[in-house]
């Protein structure tokens, strides 16, 4: 990708905003051309094996005249594949004559981390790229540092609306939900919870922002439509929880209108709304050993009941660990693996709300 004029590796000189560095990562694509096309992004990527070799991350683009601007993103972790599943069998199906308006779709966003069905890309330098973690990114960072400033500086721009959708990976489980976070925009607010409405979840989850180097922070600070998913987990596709994402996709780019008046959708099943706030929702291993839970997913619980206990291998004589509910809520999530290490989600909570 060339430099552009006036700037010291691909920055503006004197600048230390990484926003307004230039990517160096460079697509086979034209986001500006109608028709589809699909190709790669190119990752700059030297290594012993490849001095001048890139790696590649597929996209897809579909426009067709006027309309609503859709990025729709999967693999942001690299083992959660329900959602890499409905956008590979979404990209199969669209067409130009399909929608109004352009789609872009990011199948496999931090594609070292999809190549290893691992949560964190293991080309970065500590083995550890959370894509998810990463945002605004640095254009002359690791690559998935880089992946994430790509997101930011040359695809939000084309975006009004992102759909990312995420499940639990190899060590979490939910009950399938979609969500969102809610700002200080009535109107914006009103439009991201109707999506989670139509997509039609078992759960919607009206949440806020937990961490802002996450895509939902980016996206909200940026004043982006976006809604998210959690479509199961346990590192498995459970083929019901599929068919519930794939109705809820199309129920959401319908209703963003990206989908024409005559295309049929299955009406959108009742969506129970919950929030998840602070820390009191989550439950944590207070040491390292086996976890032994008390409760399942969906379990309504009260505050100070046992979760669940860490028992000792090592030290089998020893009196598990108890830990505790610090609140009410609904079991929304729970740990999938039974080892643990001190530190590690083993539940987290939800409680209800109006939106």
């Amino acid at each position: 990708m060339a430099v552009a004029a006036g700037t010291e590796d691909g920055c503006h000189k004197g600048d230390t905003v990484m926003d307004e560095c230039k990517s160096r990562i460079s697509s086979e694509i034209d986001f500006e051309k109608a028709g589809k096309q699909t190709g790669f992004l190119r990752l700059p990527h030297s290594v012993h094996r490849s001095a001048y070799g890139w790696l590649p991350i597929p996209i897809v683009c579909i426009s067709n005249g006027d309309g609503p601007n859709v990025l729709l993103v999967s693999g942001n972790h690299g083992d959660e594949y329900e959602g890499q599943v409905i956008l590979m069998n979404l990209i199969r199906e669209l067409e130009p004559k399909h929608i109004r308006g352009r789609v872009i779709i990011l199948p496999a966003a931090n594609a070292p981390a999809v190549r290893a069905g691992r949560r964190t890309s293991p080309v970065d330098f500590d083995g550890e790229g959370n894509l998810n973690r990463a945002f605004p990114g640095d254009a002359n960072g690791t690559p998935t540092l880089m992946i994430a400033h790509y997101i930011v500086s040359e695809l939000l721009p084309h975006a009004d609306y992102v759909l990312d959708l995420h499940s639990g990976g190899s060590s979490l489980m939910y009950i399938p939900s979609a969500e969102t976070k809610l700002g200080d925009d009535v109107k914006m607010n009103a439009e991201a919870i109707a999506l989670v409405k139509a997509f039609g979840l078992p759960i919607g989850n009206i949440g806020e922002v937990l961490d802002d180097r996450t895509f939902a922070g980016t996206a909200k600070r940026l004043g982006i439509k976006f809604v998210g998913t959690e479509l199961g987990g346990g590192g498995t596709v459970s083929t019901e929880i599929l068919a519930m994402g794939e109705k809820g996709v199309r129920r959401c780019l319908k209703l963003i209108g990206t989908l024409p008046e005559g295309y049929a959708v299955e009406e959108a099943p009742e969506t129970r709304l919950v929030y998840v706030g602070g820390e009191d929702y989550f439950v944590y291993a207070p040491e390292n050993g086996v976890f032994e839970p008390y409760v399942k997913l969906g379990t309504e619980v009260e505050k100070d009941q046992p979760a669940g206990a860490v028992h000792f291998p090592e030290t089998p004589w020893r009196e598990p660990s108890v830990t505790h509910f610090k609140r009410t809520g609904l079991v929304l999530c729970e740990r999938t693996g039974g080892r643990v290490e001190r530190g590690d989600c083993v539940f987290h909570l939800a409680t209800d709300t109006e939106g």
